[in-house]
């Protein structure tokens, strides 16, 4: 069975823009995006280059873990994903990253608090870290649905950095947005004391962003 043409190619295309970006390196991190039914999604396969991937290289997985179709190995993270999307039913992609300036944190094992507008507009509140657990179990899966929560990202201690979003641009956004934030936090607290955006002002900006940012249909 072939995965679907067009959630194939986005699937792809948001390969080669990680490892263009810079948020991940060689064949790290992972990409899915839900299937039209809903319980079902495509994840990139384990251990093979972006730059390379085909539409028939692609993994179809129940929200339950279980692979549905395809002749490759899914990503090893495929436990994680099928976690988020059971928990958050309105979470229709996810990309996950090693990115490194969010990786200090993930190292360190602090969250990222909303230092810049953008992030507070993008994902609300603080992006936590989940209690560490080896790549790949059930408990690494668990542990980043709990500190995930209602946000948009969630660090894995000693590991990376998820983002999630509607679409695929937008869980891509996510992970960039959350990037630059902690390379800014981290320049900043070498270069100053940062101020940080006050809980009210983040949810004020968050609010705001949703309810009238960019274009409306009349």
């Amino acid at each position: 069975m072939m995965p679907p043409e067009s959630e194939a190619r986005a699937i792809i295309e948001t390969g080669k823009a990680v490892v263009s970006s810079g948020l991940v390196c060689g064949t790290w991190g992972n990409i899915s995006v839900r299937l039209p039914n809903r319980d079902a999604f495509l994840i990139t396969p384990s251990g093979v280059p972006y730059h390379q991937l085909t539409p028939g290289d692609l993994v179809g997985v129940n929200v339950q873990g279980d692979v549905l179709f395809g002749r490759l190995k899914p990503s090893t993270e495929t436990p994680l994903h099928a976690a988020v999307y059971r928990a958050r039913r309105e979470i229709n992609c996810i990309v996950h990253t090693h990115s490194p300036y969010v990786s200090v944190f993930a190292v360190n094992r602090k969250p990222l608090p909303p230092v810049l507008e953008e992030m507070a507009q993008l994902l609300g509140g603080e992006v936590r870290v989940a209690a560490y657990a080896p790549a790949g179990t059930a408990e690494l899966a668990d542990a980043a649905v709990s500190a995930l929560g209602e946000g948009a990202a969630v660090l894995l201690a000693n590991h990376g950095v998820v983002g999630t979003g509607r679409s695929l641009a937008e869980a891509l956004l996510v992970c960039q947005i959350v990037e630059k934030g902690a390379m800014v936090y981290l320049f900043a607290q070498q270069s100053g004391a940062p101020y940080l955006l006050p809980d009210e002002q983040a949810s004020f900006l968050r609010k705001n962003f949703l309810e009238s940012y960019g274009q409306r249909k009349g």
